[in-house]
């Protein structure tokens, strides 16, 4: 029972998207439906991660072979502790957003397949989560894009279609290199089951794999996953496509499509080529396995998206810009603490490195897409999100400005908000790894972190100054705050201290969740790809 209950997520978006598409004649009806289909969801991952992962008497992981087709042959559904963190982001900022679209998309673009669109995305990553082959993960990576490229061009204008433009041509070249990686690593090692890869690349003699061109054909995957994450130097589309993109739909974006990338770097490189060995050490790296050709390069792209990022955070003239930049300086957060895992061996340091890259995702999954949502509300209500055009909304919208003030404060990393631990764990991580292996590396790493974070506190500083503060302009004078749309805004934002004040439990899913990431060989024994001993 448990293992059907995998999946149960992937079973209630497609049950929607079916029902959505029926319902078109009846849009009042529909966008109930796509509210309903959100929270099915949302019980359907609280559900799975329950029963799988936090419940007592909990087996840990499931996997479910559809059809009965033993792996490798079949296509295989894995539910992990990492797994079910990663859908239990995608659900919360999922059902926030889908209410969210109900309140704030017109109602005539509704009806354009808006909602069927938003479970198709939520499809595409729930199957990225779900999936034990590489060649599905490419399914729903495409799933995924497919959804998001209309998205980006979806109000049609000049600006927007051209952003839509520079989304497509990118991401088609990362999807026809992720495609050259995968049929190459069938090439090389005769299946495309991670479990079935992990435990070739772990004995390569027995099976008859070389392991050297199997490495730099993940290495080739590094690149779709880093432009999937929008980690620098691919995060080009990052702000033309979250101007462009409906702002219900781009809290998406921000708060889970960029963690498929990171999951799909944690789940590749640790689970499937964790055991494999390689080539020399590089210096200031522990091992010759793929980590260690993996850390300096993640670790490189962390940090440059950190300084990129709030750079380019610190001097934009609109809300939604300002957002976009700090996505990208905000997901190197996350890649920084991955990067360090990499370079650590195996034992605490690298499970804190993981732990601290997942609690970090979670706190940039809420307070993200809360500043989003909360910019929506702001155009909504004022018809700009100018800063010089807004002023004084502290005083005409004292509710929406607290969750905004809020998030801001998550962010930054006040206590004891979600963004607090997420912060500290990673400095703490980045601390042990110099203090364990002193170099320049380390205190690189350290000094970049600390700009990160003053580069964070200037460009929400000059956010909440410009708009919050100071005199009242036209547009805030004349504003009228939507109270269904500050309801949403107020439940993100209990969401964040809520996690922050109950973070014991919270930690602990973290850290099941890295030791999930690391436990290459129970990840083998769970799917036990059996029917591929021989071929």
């Amino acid at each position: 029972m448990t293992d059907q209950l995998v999946a149960a997520p992937m079973l209630v978006v497609l049950t929607t998207i079916v029902a959505l598409l029926g319902l078109r004649r009846w849009p009042r009806v529909q966008r109930s439906a796509s509210v309903g289909g959100g929270f099915a969801y949302a019980l359907a991952v609280g559900a799975v991660a329950w029963s799988v992962v936090l419940a007592p008497d909990a087996p840990g992981a499931a996997a479910y072979q559809v059809g009965g087709w033993v792996a490798p042959f079949g296509v295989t559904l894995v539910v992990d502790a990492l797994s079910a963190f990663m859908l239990a982001i995608a659900a919360a900022v999922g059902l926030s957003a889908a209410v969210f679209s109900v309140l704030y998309v017109d109602r005539a673009n509704q009806r354009v397949f808006y909602h069927v669109l938003f479970h198709c995305l939520l499809l595409g990553v729930t199957g990225a989560f779900l999936t034990g082959d590489l060649f599905n993960l490419f399914v729903w990576f495409e799933v995924m894009l497919l959804a998001s490229y209309v998205f980006v061009a979806f109000y049609g204008g000049p600006e927007h279609t051209a952003a839509g433009f520079r989304y497509l041509v990118l991401n088609v070249v990362g999807s026809a290199l992720l495609l050259l990686s995968v049929g190459g690593l069938y090439a090389v090692t005769g299946t495309l089951n991670m479990a079935d890869v992990s435990r070739r690349m772990a004995a390569p003699g027995a099976y008859g794999v070389d392991p050297a061109p199997a490495v730099g054909l993940a290495a080739l995957a590094l690149v779709t996953f880093g432009l999937k994450a929008g980690l620098v130097p691919f995060q080009f589309w990052v702000p033309g496509a979250y101007r462009s993109a409906p702002l219900p739909v781009t809290a998406m974006l921000a708060g889970v499509t960029k963690k498929v990338g990171m999951y799909a770097i944690v789940r590749v490189y640790f689970t499937v080529f964790g055991g494999a060995t390689v080539g020399p050490s590089i210096a200031g790296v522990a091992g010759s396995s793929p980590l260690s050709f993996l850390a300096p390069v993640l670790l490189a792209m962390g940090i440059a998206s950190i300084l990129v990022g709030g750079v380019g955070a610190v001097v934009r003239d609109t809300i939604e810009e300002t957002l976009a930049y700090s996505s990208v300086a905000q997901i190197g957060f996350v890649a920084v603490p991955v990067g360090l895992a990499a370079a650590a061996p195996p034992g605490s340091l690298r499970r804190l490195g993981l732990a601290a890259a997942l609690v970090y995702a979670l706190h940039h999954a809420l307070a993200k897409p809360l500043l989003f949502l909360a910019t929506a509300a702001i155009r909504s209500a004022t018809g700009t999100n100018r800063l010089a055009d807004l002023g004084g909304l502290g005083g005409r919208a004292p509710v929406l400005s607290a969750c905004f003030f809020l998030a801001s404060l998550s962010l930054v990393g006040i206590p004891p908000l979600t963004g607090f631990f997420g912060k500290f764990l990673v400095f703490d991580a980045a601390a042990r790894r110099f203090a364990t292996a002193p170099g320049p590396l380390g205190a690189i790493v350290l000094i970049a972190l600390l700009a990160g974070a003053v580069l964070t506190i200037l460009y929400t500083t000059r956010i909440w100054t410009a708009s919050f503060w100071g005199e009242r302009t036209p547009a805030v004078e004349d504003a009228g705050v939507d109270p269904r749309q500050t309801a949403v805004l107020a439940a993100l934002a209990l969401a964040i201290v809520g996690v922050g004040i109950w973070f014991d439990p919270v930690f602990e899913f973290a850290g099941a969740a890295a030791d999930a990431a690391l436990d290459r060989e129970g990840y083998v024994d769970l799917v036990a790809p059996t029917g591929g001993e021989d071929a």
